[in-house]
């Protein structure tokens, strides 16, 4: 393996292992000792590719947004009728249970975000990216004539947006709120008083 190759590969060995500490502990208890050990390096070799906790978690960011965003991509691609495209993004969205270690690791790091500049542009692309998908599912909808939106698609594409932002936080407590039936239930609620169409 060429060294860039070999250099390339233990970055995504820490990400992954900050990924799992991050699941497994929070961000309370995440330190670059910790998550060198996690990936079974020495501290002196992480900090090669890492100079500080914000450079690693920095990728780590990146990656969970990106991830998301291309599975959020990929769940409606193949479907061609608006109504379960709709229905497929909405199941997209919200975290199964405590247990969904990827919303977890959005929700933890977009903590930083209310005190770092750079965390909140990646947090506001990956809301931006959501909200496109569905403009592009309600207006390829309201075209064929399966939807009456009763706003402007941006304006209904946030609020749902927002509205699984809300959910899924409910829903990644120890103890959630809500379970995930009465989520999806709401979050389709909406989105039929949104659509004008009778989606469950």
């Amino acid at each position: 393996m060429s060294r860039p190759a070999a250099q390339a590969e233990r970055r995504l060995t820490l990400i992954s292992a900050a990924e799992t500490m991050i699941a497994r502990h929070g961000l309370a208890g995440v330190t670059l000792r910790a998550v060198a050990n996690e990936a079974g390096m020495s501290s002196s070799a992480a900090l090669y590719y890492y100079p500080g906790l914000k450079d690693l978690l920095d990728d780590v960011q990146k990656q969970a947004v990106e991830r998301f965003c291309t599975l959020r991509a990929v769940a409606i691609a193949q479907i061609s009728d608006p109504r379960e495209r709709l229905k497929a993004m909405i199941r997209s969205g919200i975290p199964d249970d405590p247990s969904d270690r990827l919303c977890r690791l959005l929700m933890e790091l977009g903590a930083y975000a209310r005190s770092d500049a750079a965390y909140a542009a990646r947090h506001i692309t990956l809301f931006e990216r959501q909200v496109a998908i569905y403009v592009g599912i309600l207006e390829a909808g309201a075209i064929t004539g399966t939807f009456k939106l009763s706003d402007a698609s941006d304006t209904l594409a946030r609020s749902l947006v927002i509205l699984e932002d809300g959910l899924g936080l409910h829903l990644l407590n120890i103890v959630p709120a809500v379970d995930h039936p009465t989520a999806l239930r709401l979050l389709t609620a909406y989105a039929e008083t949104a659509t004008g169409c009778r989606l469950s």
